[in-house]
């Protein structure tokens, strides 16, 4: 069982860092540098990053991240090291519904747009795709799984004083 407990709390932090670095690198490089594109290269790009992302690594980061905090928290071994586990299982699910209630529909969107070079009107797609809104959702997403990232990580070393 220990090596169960240590694998899903070790497995929970390594996801969950990851998708904390993935919205992190949107957050601060990826959309500021689309955001100073024009309409056509802003759309295209988007699009292209968009399909891109939708891998089995991505994937495995992006879910595991909830699924290995979950079963973390459900084979937590005590009042010390729970409460961590929990924070960042909460914090994650909040990451987890933004993500699917509010982003990958904008980001369904601007694919369903089609392609950049047979779009009549650029700017409006651009503008209903609303990249204030993404990104004022990606920052949330930044902070909350950087939180979650951060409780892990502490976990861990309530872990360790553990034995």
């Amino acid at each position: 069982m220990f090596a169960l407990r240590v694998t899903a709390l070790i497995a929970a932090t390594m996801t969950t860092g990851l998708m904390a670095g993935a919205f992190g690198l949107y957050q601060h490089t990826v959309m500021v540098g689309l955001g100073r594109s024009d309409d056509r290269t802003f759309i295209g790009a988007f699009q292209a990053l968009d399909r891109a992302i939708l891998n089995p690594w991505f994937l495995l980061s992006f879910v595991g991240a909830l699924v290995f905090t979950a079963a973390s928290a459900f084979l937590s071994p005590g009042a010390r090291l729970l409460p961590w586990v929990l924070a960042a299982l909460v914090l994650y699910a909040i990451v987890f519904v933004i993500t699917v209630r509010v982003n990958v529909p904008l980001n369904d969107a601007i694919k369903a747009a089609g392609d950049p070079d047979t779009i009549p009107d650029l700017a409006a797609v651009r503008e209903a795709f609303n990249e204030a809104r993404w990104n004022a959702f990606n920052l949330v997403r930044t902070i909350a799984t950087t939180a979650a990232f951060g409780c892990l990580c502490w976990a861990l070393v309530v872990r360790g004083e553990l034995h």
